[in-house]
């Protein structure tokens, strides 16, 4: 009873000194760390102490130990003290009541946009507004944006503000952005803001031909430009062929315009054709285009025709040239050994002819050309020879001369023999001969004599075989072998029709 008594006295003495106190830091921001500190007690009093928030005990200890907040946030304000329980009943104790106010280190952010309606591709700029506490105006923050749980842009940056080039309707959605500390302690999100993009009907489809050289050609590349004035977003362009009413290609992207090609064209390739467009509203038709397609022209076939059998001077030799195939208007060209000869044009295809009056000049290689400016084609060559009136002429002539040299040497031997049988004879054939002009034939007519019965049968040395129905007079040669008797001679040469010697002579 003794011990107890005296150990009560020296507690009532002391109790003044040992009385717990709860230190804590007097400004708190977010992010902070808090320290609570609870003092005046000796630890070999304690049993348990323990540190409260709001009368809820946030944390138990064996001795005395300082309570730490790592990172202040809004929700840790509150009254805070701290308690010990001692091995003596009398020894609990409760510090004093500290309340703590966690400051707002920067405000929520609000996201703004400049259109939260904007128009399909155009650009929308996005900002993540805060307001910092006066006190730590100098506390750095980072941003971000996000649309439906999606980083926009390049992520986190130090600036506020995000420019969107061109928006389109996918991305309509749900809109934050997002504000922290670069330390990471505290971040924070704006409310979600709804955005929506308007998008713009298309307008004015038009079908456009592109071939090279401007017309659409049988084998050469087609291209079908499909395109629209107006309209925003992704657009389906689909090409059609009239005939059919089957889609021939269809092509989605974000463009105004779109082209379907066709590599080769062929020539069932010609009709009617149109295109749609569509980006989500009404399908839209451009008006019908006709395509023709050019033919180039087949390689020609030249024909010629004339009169007769054989192809005569004078003769008029009709050259005929024709393409199988090939476009109108097809100009044809028409070549005598490779010398253009003159043209004729088929307007409407087909083919033509040139007429050509033959000379002997004109014997030789003919060839056609057909263009109809897709290219020319050349004929085979086709041999052409040319007889008649001037070339057998040349052949007579020629012959002529010749039988004429040897008519002379016949001439000039039956001569010789002859004037050697006058010069015997000479007193006797004087008084009975008449003049050899009255009985000398016309040189110009074609005379034949006849042989006597007591003549031996004339032998022909040159004859002339042909038509006598030109400018050269032949005629007949005749050797007459001696008869015996000089009477007979006489008699032979008093007939002298039938001793005349004949030569061609060339008519003035």
């Amino acid at each position: 009873m003794l011990l107890w008594s005296l150990l009560v006295i020296f507690d009532a003495v002391t109790e003044q000194a040992d009385s717990l106190t709860l230190v804590a830091p007097s400004s708190v921001f977010e992010g902070d760390s808090i320290v609570l500190k609870c003092q005046g007690e000796q630890n070999w009093k304690i049993q348990k102490m323990a540190y409260h928030k709001d009368n809820k005990e946030l944390s138990v200890f064996k001795k005395l130990s300082d309570f730490l907040i790592q990172s202040a946030v809004l929700s840790d304000s509150g009254n805070y003290f701290c308690s010990t329980k001692g091995q003596l009943l009398f020894w609990d104790k409760t510090s004093n009541i500290v309340k703590i106010k966690v400051q707002e280190l920067f405000q929520h952010p609000v996201l703004t946009a400049s259109s939260f309606q904007p128009i399909e591709g155009g650009p929308v700029s996005l900002k993540c507004e805060t307001r910092r506490s006066p006190q730590r105006l100098d506390v750095q923050l980072q941003f971000c944006f996000f649309r439906e749980n999606q980083v926009l842009g390049s992520g986190w940056s130090s600036s506020p503000e995000l420019q969107i080039s061109a928006v389109w309707s996918e991305d309509t959605g749900s809109y934050w952005c997002e504000a922290e500390t670069v330390t990471h302690r505290i971040r924070k999100q704006s409310l979600q803001s709804q955005i929506h993009v308007q998008r713009i009907p298309i307008s004015n489809v038009s079908l456009e031909i592109r071939a090279p050289g401007g017309q659409v050609t049988e084998g050469q590349k087609l291209i079908l430009l499909c395109s629209v004035a107006g309209g925003t977003g992704n657009v389906t362009f689909s090409w059609y062929r009239e005939a059919t009413g089957t889609s021939m290609g269809k092509k989605t992207q974000r463009s105004l315009s779109a082209d379907l090609e066709i590599p080769a064209v062929k020539e069932s390739d010609a009709g009617k054709y149109y295109c749609r467009a569509d980006n989500g509203h009404v399908p839209i038709q451009s008006k019908v285009v006709n395509i023709p397609v050019r033919i180039p022209v087949s390689r020609p076939v030249l024909t010629l025709r004339s009169p007769g059998a054989q192809a005569a001077v004078g003769d008029l030799l009709e050259l005929h040239c024709e393409a199988l195939r090939g476009s109108p208007p097809i100009l044809y060209q028409f070549y005598h050994e490779d010398v253009t000869l003159g043209n004729s044009s088929a307007p409407s295809g087909g083919g033509a002819s040139f007429n050509l009056s033959l000379t002997a000049e004109h014997s030789g290689n003919y060839s056609c050309e057909a263009n109809n400016g897709l290219g020319a084609q050349c004929s085979e060559a086709v041999p052409v020879s040319i007889s008649g009136p001037d070339g057998y002429r040349r052949d007579l002539m020629t012959a002529g001369v010749l039988w004429g040299l040897f008519g002379v040497l016949g001439f000039t031997g039956v001569a010789l023999m002859l004037y050697a049988l006058f010069h015997k004879i000479s007193g006797e054939s004087s008084a009975t001969d008449e003049p050899r002009g009255a009985s000398r034939p016309n040189p110009q007519e074609f005379t034949y004599s006849s042989p006597t019965p007591d003549m031996e049968e004339l032998q022909p040395v040159y004859v002339n075989v042909g038509s006598v129905d030109v400018d050269v007079v032949y005629s007949q040669v005749w050797s007459i072998q001696q008869p015996e008797g000089s009477a007979n001679i006489r008699t032979l040469l008093e007939n002298k029709d039938s001793q005349v010697i004949y030569s061609s002579v060339k008519k003035s």
